[in-house]
């Protein structure tokens, strides 16, 4: 199902996630998943870097483990981390004790209050015991940066239209969404500036 735009009746269903954030003045919240991915993180935290904008990593275990110097880089910037499992398990397709496991793997290497399921999917059971130790952040706004099936332009416009105050904003710095990350990005930071949108970390 492509929405770029998280329908408000899911938010009424599942309230105890944050989907976006309740604020009066003009910030959104940019969020990227899957990384740190060598080539394409340290573009982005570039980027950033431009704008003074800080965002919210939500990476893999694993690729933590593997790229140490662009994680600390992430931090170093100023940016907020999340837990998005050590291995990237998809919740509907696991069972229980292995996706909790997963992402204590995860908790092993890096320590956060945030979680991001991969996919955006969680089984209605596992919810409860995830938000004994974490907070569970969705989203507002999704980019598909990852889906080539879209044009790059059509990524833009995904978030363009669609972002309001407070938004959370789904980003991916992996190779996937290489191609259209790279063009999208740096027009939407430009317009954000120019709206007058602060760009801050959760």
């Amino acid at each position: 199902m492509y929405l770029p735009k998280t329908p408000e009746i899911a938010k009424k269903i599942f309230p105890k996630l944050k989907w976006d954030e309740k604020t009066e003045e003009k910030i959104v919240y940019l969020t990227f998943d899957d990384g740190p991915t060598p080539g394409v993180t340290r573009w982005v935290l570039e980027q950033l870097r431009e704008y003074d904008a800080k965002a919210t990593f939500f990476c893999l275990g694993k690729n933590v483990e593997l790229y140490p110097a662009i994680f600390e880089e992430t931090l170093k910037d100023g940016h907020a981390v999340g837990n998005h499992t050590y291995n990237h398990l998809d919740s509907w397709k696991s069972n229980r004790k292995k996706y909790l496991q997963d992402i204590e793997s995860c908790d092993q290497v890096f320590s956060s209050k945030y979680f991001r399921p991969p996919y955006g999917k969680l089984k209605p059971g596992i919810r409860t015991a995830i938000r004994k130790k974490y907070e569970i952040v969705m989203w507002d706004v999704m980019a598909y940066d990852f889906d080539q099936s879209i044009s790059s332009e059509q990524c833009l416009n995904n978030v363009l239209d669609n972002v309001k105050t407070g938004s959370i904003i789904v980003f991916h710095d992996s190779i996937k969404a290489e191609k259209h990350i790279r063009y999208a990005l740096p027009k939407i930071l430009k317009e954000f500036s120019k709206r007058g949108l602060k760009m801050e970390a959760l």
